[in-house]
């Protein structure tokens, strides 16, 4: 992965490439306008652009800090999404960086974005006071210096201020030079004598201007009144006053004292003070008793919003002699922020068949404070398939420990509860809900394992004579079951032509009459098939009875008639009561008691002279003939 830095000077671009290990940095001038193009993002990644929407790259914040930059997702280019105001986020520090984080899925990734702000030339040098006013006497040495009041000029390096003019006059010239800071200094040094009888006051033009092109300047008017000598200046008690403050620290709280003395006696040695080199929000912040030199709190401080302050603090004599000394005033954190749990991504609803360890959702914690009040532990809270696994960073995903079944569990809310390592520690939870989504996993189930059904013959087609149902546990078109008949035949003749099934309640229907003496029971296979995709199956066999019906009238098959003619049998004449003379046979095709039979004589020319076995058939003499 390569590092870009870009320059921008003089209306050229200087590109350079640096090897670094997933970090990007970038440096672009502040004030430019929306869009502007920081770096070539998807090219110095090496990812093509059109795969940055894909993978849903977006620049994310550590905190709720501005977002000053975006990426465009049709060129693949970093560009600026706000006007970028240095002096606001970084005020008089030299190096003016911001991070943010580049955040890529499928698969994960992060990587650091380094923003180097550049500072133009957008603020002019200004003096504490536009009016500057010395008392000097008349007896003043020539060569005496007047140190003056510092201009400030809250842009920084070349732009900042580079130097002093004075207004052309017979008495005073300027020096200018530079401080151990770095930082530009005037003294007004006497070129001539003065004479107060000839002129008891006059007033010039000071200029600081600063080294941006073009340059910006300044100005304040020096009111010099001659008078008698006040040769010391005010001498602070330390060069430089060095404290730590808590954030949140109550209204009111002493920061600190300065103290400088004046060796003068009287006006010349009375020293006021006043604090120069405050940012806007510093100047709301503290407060300075011009008299007894102690700084206080006037307004809420807050750590995440700034971790430091540097001021000058200037006492002056009553002539207006002026010296100068640094406050920096750390600011230490304590835990007054909860963790912050962002929901990044989620994969809702999942699959019930997702393999153990799939990735359901992303989630990003931040906690503003700092150390180990930063540090933050997740943990879920139920018992519940699912786990966060420690990504890249303060990133964590929540993945699946085993497969689930939407058949016992259709839903899940999960809470995860973020712990930061603070004393106290604070903590918050959030919950996410989450829907399995149903796979066909489950075939119809048959509520019997095989069924019987019963009709009578000579039935009318259409008849139901029975039904089958099967259940599906599967959800919607998974869970919904269709039925039909597996393809067959019965007597070579295709199962359809007997039977029909209704397709959605699974009613079976005859499609024709049927004849018991033909046959009396056949089987088929009834498939429930659902709708998933690909759709699942199971069979189910139904035996088919057909009882019988009394349709067939008994035939005689001895003795057989022949035409008209009727059957003759020969009796001896000596026959003695009971002897068989002959049998009837005769049969019924029906089946059960419709083919009992059962037989009598209708007519006889010797009604008494021979009887026949009801159930038998069997014709006897009643009595002996001779």
């Amino acid at each position: 992965m390569g590092l870009i830095s870009i320059l921008f000077t003089r209306g050229f671009i200087f590109i350079f490439l640096h090897s670094v290990y997933g970090d990007l940095s970038y440096t672009v001038p502040e004030e430019t306008k929306h869009q502007y193009v920081i770096g070539h993002l998807a090219k110095d990644l090496g990812i093509d652009g059109k795969r940055l929407s894909a993978r849903k790259a977006r620049v994310e914040t550590e905190d709720s800090a501005k977002r000053y930059c975006d990426i465009n997702l049709s060129s693949g280019n970093l560009v600026v999404a706000e006007t970028i105001d240095r002096e606001k986020i970084c005020g008089s520090r030299i190096s003016c960086i911001v991070n943010y984080e580049l955040v890529l899925e499928n698969p994960l990734e992060v990587h650091r974005i380094s923003l180097q702000i550049e500072d133009v030339n957008d603020n002019s040098p200004v003096f504490p006071n536009d009016r500057i006013s010395f008392e000097i006497t008349e007896s003043a040495d020539k060569g005496e210096r007047f140190p003056l009041e510092e201009a400030h000029d809250l842009d920084i390096g070349r732009n900042a201020v580079q130097g002093y003019s004075l207004e052309k006059n017979e008495h005073f010239i300027l020096s200018v030079h530079e401080n151990a800071d770095g930082g530009k200094s005037a003294t007004l040094v006497l070129e001539k004598e003065l004479d107060r009888e000839k002129q008891k006051d006059m007033n010039l033009i000071l200029t600081a201007f600063d080294g941006g092109n073009p340059p910006k300047s300044g100005t304040a008017v020096i009111h010099v009144t001659v008078l008698d000598a006040n040769d010391n200046i005010p001498v602070f008690s330390q060069p430089v006053y060095r404290v730590s403050l808590a954030e949140n620290t109550a209204l009111g709280t002493e920061v600190i004292t300065v103290s400088a003395t004046d060796a003068d006696e009287g006006a010349n040695g009375e020293v006021t003070y006043e604090l120069s080199r405050l940012s806007d929000h510093s100047e709301k912040i503290f407060s300075l008793d011009k008299i007894t030199g102690k700084i206080t709190v006037s307004a809420n401080i807050d750590y995440e919003d700034e971790k430091y302050f540097e001021m000058r603090v200037q006492a002056k004599d009553g002539p207006g002699l002026v010296s100068s000394s640094k406050i920096i005033i750390d600011i230490t954190d304590i835990n007054d922020n909860e963790p912050r749990i962002i929901l990044k991504s989620l994969n809702d609803p999942i699959p019930e068949n997702s393999v153990a360890g799939t990735e359901v959702a992303i989630i990003n914690v931040q906690d503003k404070d700092s150390g180990d009040n930063r540090h933050v532990h997740c943990h879920i809270q139920q018992d519940v398939p699912f786990k966060l696994s420690p990504s890249i960073k303060n990133y964590f995903s929540l993945i699946t420990t085993s497969m689930l079944d939407r058949e016992k569990e259709s839903d899940y809310n999960i809470t995860i509860t973020a712990t930061d390592g603070g004393s106290p520690p604070l903590s918050t939870s959030m919950t996410i809900h989450l829907s399995v989504s149903d796979v066909n996993d489950n075939p119809p189930v048959f509520e019997q394992q095989s069924y019987t059904a019963y009709v009578m013959e000579n039935n009318k087609p259409g008849t139901s004579i029975s039904s089958v149902t099967a259940r599906d546990p599967d959800w919607r078109q998974n869970g919904t079951v269709l039925y039909s008949l597996v393809p067959s035949e019965i007597n070579g003749l295709p199962v359809s032509s007997f039977l029909s099934i209704n397709s959605d309640t699974g009613v079976i229907q005859a499609v024709r009459s049927f004849d018991y003496e033909k046959f009396r029971n056949f089987k088929v296979q009834v498939v429930a098939r659902d709708n998933g995709s690909p759709p699942l199956s199971s069979n189910v066999t139904v035996s088919v009875f057909i009882s019988d019906e009394n349709d067939n009238s008994p035939q005689i098959l001895y003795p057989a008639p022949e035409g008209k003619s009727l059957m003759t049998e020969m009796v001896p004449k000596a026959a003695l009561s009971g002897s068989l003379v002959s049998k009837v046979i005769a049969v019924d095709a029906d089946s059960g008691q419709n083919a009992w039979l059962s037989y009598q004589i209708v007519k006889s020319t010797d009604p008494g002279l021979f009887i026949i076995g009801l159930h038998s058939g069997e014709i006897g003499c009643s009595e002996g003939h001779y």
